[in-house]
């Protein structure tokens, strides 16, 4: 079963920063913009469709290489193949991980 965009409801985050260092821009004031906040919910899709957009990105990388090999870089490839494997295990084990605590929560009651 999978969540749509309009089916993910949850609480609003504000993303705040102590650096200036860590967020390039004009404006910056130590604390993020008004307006900027996005509820878990639209964060966490947001993650994922980017996760997806490498996966897409490596397939169309990889149909290149086979139907004009002269067209494409083989360097490319492989380092979009392991951008896309990072991606992929990195969101894994988010999710492992965001299960595991779930499973913890229902347990304390």
């Amino acid at each position: 079963m999978f969540l749509r965009s309009n089916e993910a409801v949850g609480h609003l985050i504000s993303l705040k920063t102590t650096n200036p260092k860590h967020i390039s821009g004009a404006g910056f004031q130590g604390e993020s913009k008004p307006g900027v906040e996005k509820s878990f919910g639209d964060v966490l899709i947001s993650a994922f469709n980017d996760v997806n957009d490498v996966q897409v990105k490596t397939t169309e990388l990889n149909e290149q290489m086979i139907t004009d090999p002269d067209s494409v870089n083989v360097h490319d490839v492989t380092i979009a193949l392991a951008e896309a494997n990072l991606a992929l295990s990195i969101t894994k084990g988010v999710v492992d991980r965001a299960i595991r605590a779930y499973k913890e929560i229902i347990s304390i009651r």
